[in-house]
C-alpha cells in the first residue's frame, strides 16, 4: 500500500566508521632537530650492548623470580637514562647538543626528557616515556598502563619499552634485550581507538574523557594529562599490551635466548614452578599435564620445552 505522503519519513542512520590512527613517522623532515631524533632512536637500539649497571643479584630463590619486576624496575630505568647520556657520541656525534642531557622525572610525562638549563636555548627538545619489562614476569607481557592524552605528546616523543633479564637468569646483573621504540602520540591514539571500538562493539560505555592538559611537557604531575575511561570497573583502560601495539615485539622477545634457552621456555618453567611445585625434578616429570594448563603452549612445542626444562634444571642447580 502506498505510504501516506503526510507521514514522517524514516531516517536510516548508518553506524559511524571510526578510522584507526596511523603512525606519523615522527616530526617533519624539515624540523631543526630531525637528525637528532633519528640518532636518538639508533642509540636506543644500540644501548643493550653498552648497558652497564652496578646492580647485582645473588642468592635469589627461583620461586621468588616474579618479584623482581617491581623490586628492580625503577633502578633499571634510571640506569637506562645514564646509559643514554654515556652514549652521547652516538646521538650527538657533531657536538651540537653539548648543553643538553637526558633527565628522568618521576610522576611526569614523558618521564625522560632531553633538556637544558642554558638561557636562550629550547628547554626541552624531545621526550621518552620509558618502561622496563622483566621478560620472565608471570604475565608474559608488559603490564604498565599508558593513559596520557594524545595532544600531550609532541611529534618527537617516544614510547620505549626495554625488556630485561638477569645475566644468569636467577642471579647476576640486569641485561637489556632489544627494545620496543614507538611514537608516543600514536600509542595514545591507538589506545583510545581500541577502547572506544571494543566497548562499542560489546555494547558498553565507550566514552573517554580527555585530560584537562592538552599540550606537550606539562609542568605538574602526570594525572593532569591522563585521559580517563568513563566506565572502567576492571581498571583495564591504558593497558597498552592489549591493543595490538606490542604483539610482534612480545613474540620476538620470547624467542630471544638467555643462557642458550628461549625466554618462552624460562617463562613457562617459572610459571609451572611457582604454581605449587617446590621440586625442580617434579616440574620436568609432570610436564605433559602441566603444560596443558597453558593455552599459549601448543602440542608441537611440548617436546622442545621438555628438553629446555631439563637444561634449566641443570642451570638452576648450578646456581
Amino acid at each position: 500500500m502506498p505510504r501516506n505522503s503526510d507521514s514522517p519519513a524514516t531516517t536510516v542512520v548508518s553506524p559511524a566508521v571510526v578510522t584507526a590512527p596511523t603512525r606519523s613517522g615522527g616530526p617533519d623532515a624539515g624540523w631543526a632537530h630531525r637528525k637528532l631524533y633519528e640518532n636518538v632512536i639508533k642509540t636506543l637500539y644500540a644501548l643493550p650492548e653498552e648497558f652497564r649497571t652496578s646492580l647485582r643479584i645473588s642468592d635469589f630463590r627461583a620461586t621468588d623470580i616474579f618479584t623482581l619486576n617491581s623490586a628492580l624496575g625503577a633502578s633499571i630505568e634510571d640506569a637506562v637514562v645514564n646509559g643514554l647520556n654515556s652514549l652521547r657520541e652516538v646521538w650527538d656525534a657533531d657536538g651540537c647538543y653539548a648543553l643538553y642531557r637526558f633527565e628522568r622525572q618521576s610522576q611526569a610525562f614523558p618521564d625522560v626528557r632531553l633538556v637544558t638549563d642554558a638561557p636562550g636555548e629550547t628547554p626541552i627538545i624531545m621526550g621518552i616515556e620509558l618502561k622496563g619489562w622483566f621478560a620472565v614476569s608471570k604475565e608474559g607481557e608488559p603490564t604498565f598502563r599508558y593513559k596520557v592524552t594524545p595532544n600531550a605528546c609532541a611529534p618527537a616523543d617516544l614510547l620505549v619499552v626495554y625488556p630485561w633479564v638477569l645475566s644468569d637468569v636467577v642471579a647476576g646483573s640486569p641485561k637489556l634485550l632489544r627494545p620496543f621504540v614507538g611514537e608516543a602520540r600514536y600509542a595514545a591514539e591507538l589506545r583510545n581507538h581500541y577502547w572506544q571500538t571494543m566497548r562499542s562493539q560489546n555494547g558498553g560505555n565507550a566514552g573517554v574523557t580527555p585530560a584537562t592538559h592538552q599540550t606537550p611537557y606539562p609542568v605538574g604531575k602526570i594525572d593532569q594529562c591522563a585521559d580517563r575511561a568513563d566506565d572502567d570497573g576492571g581498571g583495564n583502560f591504558g593497558r597498552i599490551a592489549r591493543y595490538g601495539l606490542l604483539d610482534d615485539f612480545v613474540a620476538a622477545v620470547k624467542k630471544q635466548e638467555v643462557s642458550g634457552i628461549p625466554v618462552l621456555a624460562w617463562l613457562t618453567f617459572f610459571k609451572l614452578f611457582s604454581d605449587g611445585s617446590r621440586d625442580l625434578d617434579s616440574v620436568v616429570a609432570t610436564i605433559g599435564t602441566a603444560l596443558a594448563r597453558y593455552r599459549d603452549v601448543n602440542e608441537s612445542d611440548t617436546h622442545a620445552l621438555t628438553e629446555a626444562f631439563e637444561q634449566i634444571v641443570v642451570i638452576l642447580r648450578g646456581s
